[in-house]
């Protein structure tokens, strides 16, 4: 109950939204490049965040937050991306997923895996 904002204490929301800002930015490069990844083509800023919404409201990625990480995904070399012109307005800039982005990748999901199994034992008391 306490986790519904509508229904929440005024302090209370205020931790939940706290929370959630830390959880999200923990996890928005990991979600972005297991998207990019799979994609099975290049994909421009508004694709991304489209498909980012077609997973639900879990974890909210507004356009203003999405570019930065991907171009910080870009510097360090786990994404690539190419501008291309655009019938419909200005130029696109493309994201694929880099060779050393798919090996982070995997790394990264062994770690979400692991991160996630000690939190949801922790919640639900149960001990290894």
């Amino acid at each position: 109950m306490l986790d519904d904002p509508d229904i929440a204490a005024p302090g209370l929301e205020a931790g939940v939204r706290k929370l959630q800002k830390e959880l999200s930015s923990g996890v928005v490069s990991l979600a972005l490049l297991a998207l990019v990844a799979r994609a099975g083509e290049p994909l421009y800023g508004y694709q991304i965040a489209k498909e980012l919404d077609s997973f639900g409201e879990g974890l909210p990625v507004k356009q203003g937050t999405l570019y930065p990480v991907l171009r910080s995904l870009e510097s360090a070399g786990l994404v690539s991306s190419l501008v291309e012109p655009s019938v419909s307005g200005p130029p696109r800039r493309y994201y694929s997923v880099t060779e050393e982005g798919r090996q982070a990748l995997t790394l990264w999901q062994g770690a979400w895996v692991r991160t996630r199994e000690f939190v949801d034992a922790v919640l639900e008391g149960h001990r290894g």
